[in-house]
């Protein structure tokens, strides 16, 4: 049997590469042929031909973003999410030998509509955050730069032009998450309008939710338009560069100033005056619950929600100020490879796959460049005791980010961001919270462990 597939998350980062490995290692159990085409954070690589797509007995689709499948017209096709190639890819290439001829992308599966819906709404989204977060990385880890060179205040030329650069592309990431969304939606025309709403969301203050949902509208409002207006043969080419562009803005960008802008701005700047406003206890328990959410599915949901909790916090500060609240995220992002790393390398040893101690290794550098999804291929073999372990170390790192009041100016860069003078505020106590997390679900993890194969034996 022959198969081809594409891998691609929503960072273009570890989800992707470790989906396309499962893949691999479980056709080669299977004994099959098959070629994954990766479409990461760099852009599409081990690209499939037509040639190889017309020789495949079938397509596996893993990604956790939208996928254009035209190539694959005529074949059979399963689509999954990245998580299921990496935990179950057997039965994902055996359901994909069974699955139905794809027609199209209208075409209606025997899913139920509602589940279809849902799962197209998460694939927007994360399409439009994987567009998104390297211009949040590039600018936030920029602006640090500045710091570097010119003190918190980036003073000089040199950081004051490199702090312009930052906060340059910081400025884009809500034009371009909602233009992305968009695009997701409607593919090329969706991207005018939704880029007009992310940018009505930043300049009226309303942030993540007020470019998520302008990148909805955008998108939605193209297709209605695509359906109900219809021209002549002859006029035909006018739609994508007079006809869709001119309308969609002006009906995104009215409902965005009058009616959706307004109460998203309202609701934005509420949630921020109450974030700036925890201080001693609360404060704590926002951070505990920023970690936990950041380890119970490693990057994937619920962990990316808490993380653009924590950009949208940097995004509202001025200029050298650090946000507590993605400190939090980060360095509760952190914990868990390290976590595992600690574990598999150091303290238990004898407790884990030959495998396992190679990926444990990795994880260490994973775990400092704030990769949570370093922790994935221990989580699918042993769900509950690691994600329950590293669950409870992040919510510790978390509450002792806050506890120290330790503040972060840039959205990502783990340890090595650290070492940038200005970018982390009280970063000795910082490394403190890191470490004790670490210990704690690396003692923890491996504590269990211990005690399951001693019922086992």
């Amino acid at each position: 049997m022959k198969l081809v597939g594409i891998t691609s998350c929503s960072t273009g980062i570890a989800h992707t590469y470790m989906a396309a490995e499962g893949l691999e290692v479980a056709a080669k159990e299977k004994g099959f042929e098959i070629k994954i085409e990766t479409q990461g954070s760099i852009g599409a690589e081990n690209v499939l031909t037509p040639e190889e797509i017309a020789a495949a007995d079938a397509v596996v689709i893993a990604a956790s973003t939208s996928v254009n499948k035209d190539r694959f017209i005529g074949k059979r096709l399963i689509s999954a999410d990245v998580t299921e190639a990496i935990n179950n890819g057997p039965d994902l290439l055996e359901r994909a030998l069974k699955a139905p001829i794809f027609a199209s992308e209208t075409i209606k599966l025997a899913d139920s509509e509602e589940t279809k819906t849902s799962q197209g709404i998460y694939s927007h989204l994360m399409t439009g955050v994987s567009y998104m977060i390297p211009f949040v990385v590039a600018g936030g880890i920029c602006i640090a730069l500045a710091f570097a060179f010119g003190g918190i205040n980036a003073e000089g030329d040199l950081a004051q032009a490199i702090n312009e650069l930052g906060g340059t592309a910081m400025g884009l990431m809500w034009p371009v998450l909602g233009g992305y969304v968009a695009f997701s939606i409607a593919d090329r025309p969706g991207l005018i309008p939704g880029m007009v709403a992310g940018m009505l969301a930043a300049n009226m203050n309303a942030g993540f939710l007020g470019a998520l949902l302008g990148g909805f509208l955008a998108g939605y409002t193209i297709l209605l338009l695509k359906k109900y207006i219809k021209l002549p043969a002859s006029f035909s080419g006018l739609m994508p560069v007079l006809i869709l562009p001119v309308i969609s803005v002006l009906v995104v960008g009215l409902i965005m100033k009058f009616i959706v802008g307004v109460p998203v701005t309202a609701l934005n700047n509420g949630i921020m005056n109450w974030l700036n406003s925890l201080s001693g206890m609360n404060s704590i328990l926002l951070g505990l619950l920023l970690g936990g959410m950041m380890a119970i599915d490693l990057a994937g949901p619920i962990g990316k929600a808490a993380y653009f909790f924590g950009v949208a916090s940097l995004a509202n500060l001025g200029n050298g100020e650090t946000s507590q609240i993605m400190a939090a995220v980060m360095i509760s992002g952190m914990v868990p490879p390290l976590a595992m790393a600690l574990s598999a390398t150091v303290l238990g040893k004898n407790l884990y796959s030959k495998e396992e101690r190679e990926a444990g290794k990795s994880a260490w550098v994973l775990g400092l460049s704030f990769i949570s999804e370093g922790a994935i291929p221990f989580a699918a073999a042993d769900p509950l005791r690691v994600l329950g372990s590293v669950t409870v170390g992040s919510a510790i790192a978390g509450a002792l980010s806050m506890l120290f009041n330790c503040g972060i100016a840039v959205p990502h860069g783990g340890f090595f961001v650290f070492l940038i003078p200005g970018a982390v505020n009280n970063v000795l106590m910082y490394v403190v919270a890191l470490a004790i997390g670490t210990i704690v679900s690396g003692f923890l993890v491996t504590l269990v462990k211990k005690g399951s194969q001693k019922q086992s034996a």
